[in-house]
């Protein structure tokens, strides 16, 4: 399990400068270059209206965290407003979509994987998430209860994710915590 908090994550500025991104973690096939990936989780900020940058070859679902959220339209008729927190919407990495914030700046959740050799599925949870075996998986939670001062619980805005392979990972939750869990599989 690798441990992450939002606060505490490399800010990188999109080229366009109409947003930032925060990687939480990703996972690369065998000898492969470095913009290649089976799949990538991060977080985004959407800042200003314009086009939404097109990844050939790789589904994407994006899910709320915070803001207003956006509307996204497609040249392919596409029309969607993503602005209900942890709801996710998937969409293909290779549609052209045009960004319109509904409000000010919006934070979501981004989460890329390889066409045809990873698949996403986002849920919202409420309990403790045991991953099948040979799964990756990011774990961000939503909202969480105030804590009992021991740390050991995690707060809204921290999460967990863990690459296939991993030893067992559980991802416990305290009562009354709301995640959003994106169970990655291979195909």
């Amino acid at each position: 399990m690798n441990p992450f908090d939002i606060e505490t994550l490399p800010v990188g500025r999109w080229r366009n400068g109409g947003g930032d991104t925060r990687e939480i973690g990703s996972q690369s096939p065998t000898h492969a270059a470095e913009a290649d990936f089976d799949w990538r989780a991060s977080i985004a900020t959407i800042a200003a209206d314009g086009p939404f940058s097109t990844f050939p070859g790789v589904d994407r679902t994006i899910t709320l965290l915070a803001g207003e959220g956006v509307r996204l339209v497609g040249d392919d008729g596409l029309d969607h407003r993503l602005n209900r927190p942890g709801e996710p919407f998937a969409f293909s990495g290779d549609a052209h979509l045009r960004a319109t914030l509904l409000g000010g700046d919006t934070r979501v959740l981004n989460i890329m994987t390889r066409r045809g050799r990873w698949a996403a599925r986002v849920h919202r949870v409420q309990a403790p998430v045991v991953p099948p075996a040979g799964h990756a998986g990011v774990l961000y939670v939503l909202s969480a209860p105030a804590g009992d001062g021991s740390g050991s619980a995690l707060r809204a805005g921290q999460g967990v994710w863990w690459a296939s392979g991993a030893a067992d990972p559980a991802a416990p939750l305290a009562s009354g915590t709301v995640a959003l869990w994106a169970d990655l599989r291979p195909l």
